[in-house]
């Protein structure tokens, strides 16, 4: 849990057409083996194999390991500095082509509206957003955080 004297960002700082740069994160084979055995262990993602079966041509992860991969990246380099308060939720998830092992993802995460939820929180939705080390979009979806308010009285 954050600390009060760690949080640097609260609602009222967030503003449409804020964008923040999540940083990089570097796939592996042998992560996208793991993920894909133990949660969607299609056969694209499970082997070489399965993936030259498939109309992907070789091994690539799950749609639900980008998704977590985002994830990843948007708590450490944004989250971890706000008051978050959870999520009311995801909607228009899109994988957008697939990722490989080696590729480098790229996090960035875009505000598109803020409103007052209830006197304590607010929520930010924005749009989530993985690029490959080629600037193609792989994954996307917009989210709806929660964040508590530095001044609920007002």
């Amino acid at each position: 849990m954050v600390n009060e004297r760690e949080i640097e960002i609260f609602f009222e700082d967030l503003k449409e057409g804020q964008s923040y740069d999540l940083g990089n994160y570097h796939v592996s084979r042998e992560e996208i083996l793991e993920f894909a055995t133990k949660y969607d262990p299609q056969p694209f993602h499970l082997s070489e194999e399965g993936g030259k079966a498939s109309q992907f041509g070789g091994l690539i992860a799950s749609g639900w390991h980008a998704t977590s991969i985002f994830m990843k990246l948007y708590v450490d380099g944004f989250l971890c500095r706000t008051s978050s308060q959870g999520s009311q939720g995801a909607d228009l998830l899109r994988w957008k082509r697939p990722i490989h092992p080696g590729d480098i993802l790229t996090g960035n995460f875009t505000i598109i509206e803020c409103s007052k939820f209830r006197g304590d929180i607010g929520v930010a939705r924005g749009k989530a957003e993985l690029f490959n080390q080629d600037k193609k979009l792989v994954m996307s979806f917009i989210g709806n955080g929660m964040f508590k308010r530095r001044n609920p009285t007002s």
